[in-house]
């Protein structure tokens, strides 16, 4: 089964300085049909100003991984932590038992991102932060695991979720396959360009639901880049 979910048909709301659209209910926009898809609880496509951001906010219990598209976010928490990651590259904060974070576009062009947040199944653990680029050259062709709960996945960033959010960047024409498991659920956007999932065609940023399919087979019909949430 794979729910294709239009890029039109998503929540969100423009707030001048950050125009977020919602995959699944997140702030005021809420919709029962949209919670969440297994332990995938939030997928946000936001567009950050320049010079603006998130202020100091606390999150406990939650893995935030948050994927550049486009410019690079400024990352500063209560542990201390600062960080800048660029477009194409990859930070977790894993929430634990609670932190402050804020998140800056300290640069002059429109920062775009996905954040994504992911239910934890170990709680109660100090948090956490860290950032690693991921090199789209790497993912030509191919998944490249970003951020992983799984041990196998070593050099993927760590979370504490069952789950894996992984990328591939593909030329018009390409095709790779995802084992995802009959028993488990993905989640999947189109970051660029246009592709099929086992046959659903996605335009840039729809996003397609998937539970119940053993492999998807991801068909690029442009030049296009996907991200993928795995989830139990």
């Amino acid at each position: 089964m794979i729910e294709r979910r239009p890029f039109e048909s998503l929540g969100g709301a423009n707030h001048g300085w950050l125009n977020a659209k919602h995959h699944f209910s997140f702030s005021n926009y809420y919709d029962p049909k949209r919670m969440s898809w297994g332990n995938l609880r939030v997928w946000n496509d936001d567009e950050i100003a320049p010079g603006s951001g998130f202020p100091p906010h606390p999150h406990a219990d939650m893995e935030i991984i948050t994927y550049v598209r486009d410019g690079a976010i400024s990352h500063e928490d209560s542990l201390g932590n600062k960080g800048r990651t660029v477009a194409g590259d990859v930070q977790v904060m894993s929430a634990g038992t609670g932190i402050r974070h804020a998140e800056y576009n300290a640069e002059t062009e429109l920062t775009r991102l996905f954040q994504i947040w992911i239910e934890p199944t170990r709680r109660g653990e100090k948090p956490s932060w860290g950032t690693k680029p991921f090199p789209k050259g790497d993912r030509s062709g191919q998944f490249v695991v970003l951020a992983s709960g799984f041990e196998d996945d070593a050099d993927a960033l760590p979370i504490r979720t069952e789950a894996r959010v992984a990328a591939a960047t593909l030329k018009a024409g390409d095709s790779v396959d995802y084992p995802v498991g009959a028993t488990r659920r993905a989640y999947l956007v189109a970051s660029l360009g246009e592709v099929e999932v086992n046959g659903v065609k996605l335009s840039p940023r729809d996003g397609a639901a998937i539970a119940e399919e053993d492999v998807i087979t991801v068909k690029a019909l442009t030049d296009a880049e996907v991200v993928l949430v795995d989830a139990a």
